[in-house]
């Protein structure tokens, strides 16, 4: 490396790629213990964290970050002595690599942060070059049916992954692919062969083979890629531009062993043409300069407007200025769209560390779990991930401390000695996202929990979720590496619903286990949201938060029944109780009663907002009904105005910060106008803490 290059240049993108590359490599080799747990062989995850392991200390290499150097060349060294004894990775083999990829991590981040990198520790390095791998059994050899020169090619862990496919149901196939210049003209090359066959097959391997130089084959090359599908042989080879595809025969099924590696290194395919990534690496910073930007135009919009307004207003014809509007309404709105799109992240991606989270809780407990993610397809902006991850964190925490059982409790009460953990989530709408944690426990003992907190049992699970999130309430006598100081559901419900402006739920059942639900925004900077007006006071809340917007009637408004008295036959609750029976006062109990609304049969609660904010506003025209815990709740407005995008500016100011109201906005008057959380304000009331002052001060 001449004295000329600045490495310094490469620091950050070597970073990004050392991180993707310790990401797979958890997961590969937390797949390959969950392998060996079962019994089972997994080749293909092997393999790969050999790759990620090689890439990684060719990166260090390069930048001279020697540490992760050799950490990296230990761990290799163990994977080929895996592979000269044909045998499989131990327990005690996971675990130490696991430590090594914890270290590289470690040292990755100190070299972000500025930090000096400390020298491998030589007790792990030692215990590295320790790991006696000879003792485990040498798995035979799978037969594969196929030419001299494709078995000459194909190492012991191709073998075995073949076999694997097999024996799951999946045909072995060989279909060739012929290069030309007619097909590079045409753009069909092998990489684009590669990335089409990949959507119907898993592709073992690629093998890069001379033939004679003919018509048909003008470059003298052919390429064999070795695929395991079950898709038809005709969509296989169209897909690699072939003629046809021959089958290869695998036997004897793969035995429960892990597939060995290749005594060579790693090779970079001579299968691969040069090309460039169809993926572009930007720092966020740069993306929420463009969202800060755009937000900035969202703001000059609603100022066009209003001077369009004003203009017709004056009688001028502005039909072409609000053609140009509308068609600058829609050009905005896109661009919304693809910046959004741009700083979202799926899921799964950030689901990716919590297998490696579950694990450890699960070693530190003594307890076995199984971890299940079904992160489906969801996006999410990336700044709502980074502030939810610690929630999910503390959650997952939650369960497998608290909720799931030691083997032998659970063996006494007819359950599997292996507790279940559950992470699902999906979009419930184009802007809201569900996420939740269920675990197969023991349920939330309510007794407890009230105990605990001196306060009366809960009798539903709004109520419990009250109690299990006061700070500082635990129900373990004494804190513990994991969890018992009382303040993970704590931090949870602040995160969901005071950062997030999310809600918060809990379904649980005694012996059978807890659901824990987190309803969040996908996006938190630029949102569409109703705007209305409480008098002459303008507001908006998210269209996320808001079920349905209905006209209210004054003749058929109930005020003040009595608890459990009977009105045209309908039973209704008692003075301002929700289905969870938790109290809601409202101001219209100044003046007989909490006021009710029915809404198809349902009896839905109903908070005048100008009241509530001391605006003395005429009585409210249509109500903003919003759910929290599954019970109706609805906000009489005196109009709602209409739909549009907004961009919420937090109120940072601890003296003006109040719960219920999230931020504020322009729309455009140079006016700030607060942007309501109705979710958040209606937990508010139902806990009897409105605090009707500090809400008319703000809206004043």
């Amino acid at each position: 490396m001449g004295g000329a290059l600045d490495v310094n240049e490469f620091v950050a993108g070597y970073l990004v790629e050392v991180e993707e590359h310790l990401s797979a490599s958890m997961a590969n080799l937390l797949a390959t213990e969950a392998a060996l747990r079962a019994g089972e062989s997994s080749p293909k995850a092997i393999r790969e964290l050999f790759r990620s392991l090689h890439t990684i200390k060719g990166l260090s290499a390069m930048v001279g970050v020697e540490p992760i150097v050799d950490l990296a060349h230990a761990m290799e060294t163990v994977l080929r002595a895996a592979d000269r004894s044909a045998g499989s990775l131990s327990a005690s083999s996971i675990e130490v690599l696991l430590r090594g990829l914890r270290s590289i991590e470690e040292r990755a981040r100190a070299l972000a942060e500025g930090k000096p990198v400390l020298p491998a520790a030589p007790e792990l390095l030692a215990a590295l070059t320790a790991l006696d791998l000879a003792a485990a059994p040498s798995p035979p050899v799978p037969t594969i049916g196929a030419d001299p020169e494709i078995l000459a090619k194909l190492g012991p862990g191709e073998r075995v992954q073949l076999a694997q496919g097999v024996a799951g149901g999946r045909r072995a196939l060989r279909v060739d692919f012929v290069p030309s210049p007619s097909r590079t003209a045409e753009g069909v090359n092998i990489t684009t062969v590669r990335e089409r066959v990949g959507k119907l097959a898993e592709i073992v391997k690629v093998i890069p083979l001379s033939v004679p130089a003919t018509e048909g084959a003008p470059g003298g090359i052919t390429f064999a890629l070795l695929v395991l599908t079950s898709a038809p042989d005709e969509e296989v080879a169209r897909a690699a531009a072939a003629d046809g595809v021959r089958a290869l025969t695998v036997e004897p099924p793969v035995p429960p062993a892990v597939a060995a590696l290749a005594e060579r290194e790693p090779d970079e395919p001579a299968d691969r043409e040069p090309q460039l990534r169809g993926v572009v690496r930007v720092e966020v910073a740069r993306l929420d300069d463009a969202l800060d930007k755009l937000s900035a135009l969202v703001v000059t919009r609603f100022r066009l407007a209003r001077a369009a307004a004003e203009l017709r207003a004056r009688g001028v014809d502005t039909r072409d200025l609000s053609e140009i509007l509308r068609e600058h309404d829609r050009t905005l709105r896109d661009l919304r769209g693809a910046i959004m799109r741009a700083r979202m992240i799926s899921v799964a991606e950030l689901l990716e560390r919590v297998p490696l989270v579950v694990r450890g809780l699960g070693r530190a407990t003594g307890k076995q779990v199984r971890l299940e993610i079904d992160a489906g397809k969801a996006e999410l902006d990336k700044a709502v991930a980074e502030r939810v991850f610690p929630a999910i964190v503390h959650m997952l925490r939650n369960a497998v401390d608290h909720a799931i059982e030691p083997p032998a409790e659970r063996r006494r009460l007819g359950k599997p000695e292996e507790g279940v953990v559950r992470v699902s989530c999906f979009e419930r709408s184009s802007n809201q996202l569900e996420l939740s944690v269920a675990d197969d426990g023991r349920g939330i003992d309510r007794a407890l929990v009230a105990r605990r907190a001196g306060r009366p049992a809960p009798e539903s699970d709004a109520a419990l979720l009250d109690l299990i999130t006061l700070p500082g309430l635990s129900t373990l006598d004494q804190a513990t590496k994991t969890s018992g100081r009382g303040l993970g559901m704590d931090i949870v419900r602040r995160i969901a619903v005071e950062q997030l402006s999310g809600e918060l739920s809990v379904s649980t059942s005694p012996r059978a286990g807890t659901t824990f639900t987190l309803r969040i925004p996908l996006t938190l900077t630029i949102v569409d949201a109703f705007s209305f007006l409480c008098g002459d006071q303008l507001f908006v809340t998210p269209v996320a938060g808001v079920e349905e917007v209905v006209e209210i009637d004054a003749a058929r408004i109930l005020r003040g029944p009595a608890p459990g008295e009977a009105r045209g036959g309908t039973t209704l609750p008692a003075l301002g109780e929700a289905r969870g029976g938790t109290r809601l006062p409202a101001p219209g109990e100044a003046r007989g009663g909490t006021m009710l609304i029915e809404r198809r049969g349902e009896v839905v609660p109903l908070v005048e907002l100008g009241a509530l904010f001391e605006l003395g506003a005429s009585p409210a025209r249509r109500a903003l009904v919003i759910r929290r815990h599954g019970a109706p709740f609805a906000f009489g407005v005196t109009r709602v105005i209409g739909q549009q995008e907004v961009v919420v500016r937090p109120l940072e100011d601890p003296l003006v910060r109040v719960p219920g109201v999230s931020g504020s906005t322009d729309l455009g008057d140079g006016r700030p106008t607060l942007v309501l959380d109705l979710v958040t304000l209606s937990g508010r009331l139902s806990a009897g803490r409105g605090g009707r002052g500090a809400l008319a001060r703000v809206a004043s």
